[in-house]
């Protein structure tokens, strides 16, 4: 009797296969060009991503010339957020799936293909979708995932706790960290250590590699002497291979190391530097000019600092805005770390020059988002910051680092949100609100 039913299986075993061959050969999978929609109709592929690989036909969009949609890769589903590790060429997104709960999934950017992925989870609160970034711990390197919220069942409240997830990009290894807060955090991932911070002078420091968190209060901070505007509206802003940065209302400094003060550029006022954005290995701050230079009453100077040293790099002068904004532009560095952008600015960290973007009238109209290690920088005229740039506002421009011109683009192109491996990442939304990330060779 026993293999009376093992031989019928084997037969029910061998006509299911059959069928799943015919229907292969149909061409109605998934992922067959029938299946998949390169327009935002049809069939919805459901909340589970979908790869191209990179000699296949993928959506054509309107990109700059500096890359080719004729082949490339495509993922239907992804987060809003992704995050690249330059040094792997892997990318990684989130999956979202029933129960909200959420997957870590990567990509090669230079082939397309999938490459490993992690265990399912859910944040403290499903009403926000987790955050998604790229630390560095001496050499290794991690994607981060965080989200903010109260755990329990709803019928219990429980504590608020920011939730990570910390993934070696080698190899995937995976380990949650939680972390009681209070407050809406942010979190800085410009490395070595992973900063918690409430927007003001109390913090958590988690390390990466182990897992570990220390928190650091206000009476921590190791105040630089003689300096009573540190106590000021102060701030931690990050972690630098020297420490962790904290800036007050004038003046800023890293905790046991250097002091804004003793680093300050020449033709500035040593006692008005503000850090405005802070990215690996670099600090973007803004000086008042000392005031017997000339353009003391209408300009001020934006320089890139040395994280590890403090020392200024590279410094440009820029019209003082007629209102102060209430956020600074996020600085961006190229893959390989040698050019800056931030705004209306754009920096040349090996050549040491800096430029600013900015109209006869003094007003930067100009937002850059993306550079890369060629000196190209990608941005918008007349959108408010890169973010809006990114999803298609204003009117989009290449930038020549080299000779600080800029070129216009087609209206309707889509500007690269990274670059690695030779591969431009773009990210679009399609009639059915589904993110899209589309990775395109570059042509040269």
């Amino acid at each position: 009797m026993r293999q009376k039913i093992v031989r019928l299986a084997l037969v029910g075993g061998v006509v299911l296969l059959a069928l799943l061959l015919l229907l292969a050969a149909c061409g109605g999978g998934p992922d067959s060009p029938e299946g998949r929609d390169a327009t935002g109709g049809g069939a919805s592929p459901g909340p589970v991503e979908r790869t191209v690989p990179g000699a296949g036909a993928v959506t054509r969009l309107t990109v700059p010339p500096q890359y080719s949609t004729a082949r490339g890769w495509e993922i239907i589903g992804s987060s809003p957020d992704i995050a690249v590790s330059h040094a792997t060429g892997l990318l990684a997104y989130l999956e979202r799936s029933a129960g909200n709960r959420y997957r870590l999934r990567t990509v090669d950017t230079a082939t397309g293909k999938p490459g490993w992925r992690g265990r399912a989870w859910r944040p403290p609160d499903p009403a926000h979708y987790p955050k998604l970034a790229t630390v560095t711990a001496g050499a290794r390197q991690y994607f981060v995932t965080w989200s903010y919220g109260k755990v329990g069942d709803g019928m219990t409240p429980g504590a608020t706790l920011v939730s990570l997830d910390l993934y070696d990009v080698t190899n995937g290894s995976q380990q949650r960290v939680e972390v009681p807060w209070s407050g809406a955090p942010g979190v800085s991932t410009s490395g070595p250590e992973i900063v918690i911070s409430d927007g003001q002078a109390n913090s958590a420091l988690i390390d990466p590699v182990t897992g570990l968190v220390s928190e650091l209060g206000a009476d921590e901070l190791k105040y630089p002497k003689g300096c009573p505007a540190c106590k000021q509206l102060t701030e931690v802003h990050g972690q630098t291979p020297a420490g962790l940065l904290v800036g007050g209302a004038r003046e800023f400094w890293v905790r046991g190391g250097w002091f804004s003060r003793n680093v300050a550029p020449k033709g500035v006022d040593r006692g008005s530097g503000v850090v405005t954005s802070v990215a690996p290995g670099r600090v973007l701050a803004k000086w008042a000019l000392a005031r017997k230079a000339e353009r003391a009453a209408t300009h001020e100077l934006w320089a890139v600092h040395d994280a590890a040293t403090g020392r200024p790099l590279v410094s440009v002068e820029c019209h003082r805005p007629a209102i102060e904004p209430g956020r600074h532009p996020q600085a961006v560095l190229s893959p390989s770390g040698g050019y800056l952008i931030a705004g209306n600015l754009a920096f040349d960290l090996a050549a040491r020059r800096g430029h600013c973007f900015e109209g006869p009238d003094g007003v930067g109209h100009l937002a850059l988002a993306t550079v890369t290690d060629d000196g190209i920088a990608y941005g918008a005229e007349n959108a408010r910051d890169a973010s809006e740039a990114l999803s298609g506002g204003g009117l989009p421009v290449a930038v020549d680092l080299a000779t600080w011109t800029t070129d216009p683009l087609s209206r309707n192109a889509r500007l690269p949100g990274t670059e690695t491996t030779g591969v431009g990442v773009f990210r679009w939304t399609d009639r059915q609100d589904r993110t899209r990330l589309i990775g395109y060779p570059r042509t040269d």
